[in-house]
């Protein structure tokens, strides 16, 4: 039996309903996936599969990166086929998680980022090792995938079906640019609930050398870590990286690579590591600083031009971090808060991002950076809906 047949399957999606369910996703995505399964959206699509139907064109957006000139393209299929890929990925990641060896900690269930912090912490003598850490270049993007078809019609060897269905989408040229169709490289869709399946595979070769060798290594998508008791051996497994991803047609992101050695700790996944210590990386303290300047000068700006109370103002800035730090989305690994919170065991840069958002709110109401901001009270940017991450983090360690 092909995973295909799955799709069409009410009780995969109940079973998928369930598992989204027990996430911390918001209520919204839930009700809608409710629907969805109780209109059963799903088998038009599901039909078309079956029967060999061309699927849609995925959309193609260009997103500008803030605090960067870069720029990040994604592709989205519409809702329908997407919630369908939804439940492909789901069954996926389960059926073939064999497949992957244990230092991979991306898109895997019953692993998120905090078991990949919690694996490195628990180590004996971790603070008294060196490290090399790495980030593929545009690793979505990039994966060619002339050579990723092969390993993923070795790993479905046992299903050819859903190889072929999966070597359609992947070898499809076209996409869909501002109303165009347009010719693009695609590599493997960023974006796309397929991605992080493919993602998972197209370095288990590398993850499963390392494991072999004993060595101490993580890898979480595009960003890789690897432990040695010298910076000698540490200099080794870089060009071991180095040489795996040339075979694979990558590079990677000069400005993301980095040794460290005992004194320094370490820096993964947006947290740093020293002496007991995990705390928020300073660099992901920097960029979110940066975003609330910016979010508050055009706010301000915004007041200014069209006579807007200042209250008003603040109230928007505080709405905006609130949701992006504390409201959860349907892939809850993701979000701000669920990704740092639950491996913190210090509320130091919290504390700090903490005092800057009120720094923000106050210039918001007050209009100036003097002392004067100081009229604005703590109790006045609460009544505006104001949270404190370390309120919330202590919370969130309650519940």
């Amino acid at each position: 039996m092909s995973l295909l047949d799955k799709l069409a399957d009410r009780a995969s999606w109940e079973k998928f309903y369930d598992y989204k369910c027990s996430l911390a996703v918001p209520g919204d995505f839930t009700k809608q996936l409710r629907r969805f399964i109780d209109d059963g959206a799903y088998l038009p699509v599901c039909a078309a599969i079956e029967a060999g139907e061309a699927f849609p064109l995925p959309r193609m957006s260009v997103i500008s990166k803030q605090s960067t000139q870069k720029k990040r393209t994604v592709f989205t299929y519409p809702d329908a086929e997407n919630m369908v890929l939804k439940l492909l990925t789901y069954l996926l990641l389960r059926q073939y998680d064999g497949l992957f060896a244990d230092g991979l900690y991306s898109f895997r269930p019953g692993r998120t980022a905090k078991d990949a912090i919690r694996m490195l912490r628990a180590v004996p003598g971790i603070a008294e090792m060196y490290s090399y850490k790495a980030d593929v270049s545009d690793y979505f993007n990039s994966i060619p995938v002339e050579k990723l078809l092969p390993m993923l019609r070795e790993a479905l060897a046992e299903d050819p079906r859903l190889y072929a269905f999966l070597a359609d989408l992947l070898e499809e040229p076209n996409a869909i640019h501002e109303g165009r169709i347009v010719q693009t490289r695609k590599g493997i869709m960023a974006g796309t609930p397929l991605s992080s399946f493919y993602a998972n595979l197209y370095l288990s070769d590398m993850d499963r050398f390392f494991a072999e060798q004993d060595i101490l290594y993580s890898r979480y998508s595009d960003d890789i870590i690897v432990f040695a008791d010298t910076r000698e051996k540490t200099e080794e497994y870089r060009q071991t990286v180095l040489d795996f991803l040339r075979e694979k047609g990558l590079g990677l992101n000069p400005d993301k690579e980095s040794f460290s050695g005992p004194e320094d700790g370490f820096v993964y996944l947006g947290f740093s590591y020293k002496k007991g210590i995990v705390d928020i990386a300073p660099a992901s303290v920097v960029k979110l600083k940066a975003k609330m300047r910016r979010k508050a000068r055009a706010l301000a700006r915004w007041g200014l031009r069209n006579g807007i109370d200042p209250e008003k103002t603040a109230k928007a800035f505080i709405r905006i971090f609130n949701r992006k730090l504390l409201e959860t989305s349907p892939d809850s690994d993701l979000t701000w808060s669920y990704w740092f919170f639950p491996s913190l065991n210090t509320d130091k840069s919290l504390r700090a991002v903490d005092h800057y958002a009120q720094e923000c709110v106050r210039y918001l109401i007050s209009g100036t950076r003097t002392k004067a901001r100081f009229n604005v009270r703590y109790g006045d940017m609460k009544q505006l809906g104001y949270k404190s991450l370390v309120h919330e983090y202590y919370r969130f360690g309650e519940e």
